[in-house]
């Protein structure tokens, strides 16, 4: 498939990508659109890459082009991914939460790029497995990303032995799981706590409707360039709760450090929203 693509046929590409979800893809890694749109090409019966850039080239299709998009995404996940974050949340950050949402008995948390669900779920599971006082609350987890695909499958619920073998404690998958037959799907009073939506981050103002407790955006900056990181950080600092906090991902820092104040516990670091500045 390679042998037929030439430079211009790349560069078209990552525009597309760029246009469609602010994924800025370095030329370094051009390789990447022959294995990700391998099955696109194929689905719609071409021949190659080269002749599935011809026919975008040929006439606006903004489905395909957003297929294109959603193929280059990064999905990588898995449940209670990186310890240190779920910890931070279930020994400081939950417990002041409660304390202080004790007169509304609401809590509301967002897994932005959720991907196929793990890290909502993992919320669910870590809520209910160790703060038995918040039954009878309103407690919800969304979670959103931009491939439709990948939705679909964290709305299911329903994982590989694969998936459910990465990070997720046997006494978790015994108590809030079903087996049916190869796989492992989410009990409903876990799922019961999650929905799910497509949303590209980047696009503004993000309708999203009442703020959140907790926003965990983890390992998603570094696909944007600085101007598409600036909008999102904003976004996400007018969505948080004056008292919530912002979970990146362990190399990501906000890129305006005027809205946000760093804070280190349980050797992670995570975000509280400042005061935006005057214009």
């Amino acid at each position: 498939m390679a042998g037929k693509v030439s430079s211009a046929d790349y560069g078209y590409l990552r525009r597309v990508v760029l246009a469609r979800s602010h994924n800025l893809l370095d030329p370094s890694r051009n390789f990447l659109f022959d294995a990700k749109l391998a099955q696109l090409v194929r689905n719609r019966g071409l021949d190659d890459l080269h002749e599935l850039v011809e026919r975008m080239r040929r006439g606006h299709d903004p489905q395909l082009e957003s297929a294109v998009a959603d193929a280059m995404t990064v999905n990588e996940t898995s449940f209670f991914r990186d310890s240190r974050p779920f910890e931070l949340l279930r020994m400081e950050l939950l417990p002041e939460l409660i304390a202080a949402r004790r007169g509304t008995h609401a809590l509301r948390l967002w897994s932005a790029a959720c991907s196929t669900g793990q890290e909502a779920y993992s919320l669910a599971i870590l809520m209910r497995e160790h703060f038995h006082m918040l039954a009878g609350w309103r407690i919800r987890i969304e979670g959103t990303d931009l491939c439709r695909e990948v939705l679909e499958r964290a709305k299911a619920a329903s994982y590989e032995r694969i998936e459910v073998n990465r990070g997720l404690p046997a006494r978790c998958l015994a108590k809030y799981f079903d087996r049916t037959g190869e796989r492992w799907v989410v009990k409903p009073a876990i799922r019961d706590l999650c929905t799910f939506r497509q949303m590209n981050l980047a696009d503004t103002p993000l309708q999203i409707g009442q703020r959140f407790d907790v926003i965990l955006m983890r390992n998603v900056m570094l696909y944007f360039g600085p101007q598409a990181r600036r909008t999102v950080m904003a976004e996400a600092h007018r969505l948080l709760a004056h008292d919530g906090v912002l979970i990146m991902g362990a190399t990501e820092q906000p890129p305006e450090k005027s809205l946000w104040k760093a804070a280190i516990a349980c050797g992670t670091c995570y975000f509280r929203p400042m005061k935006a500045r005057a214009a």
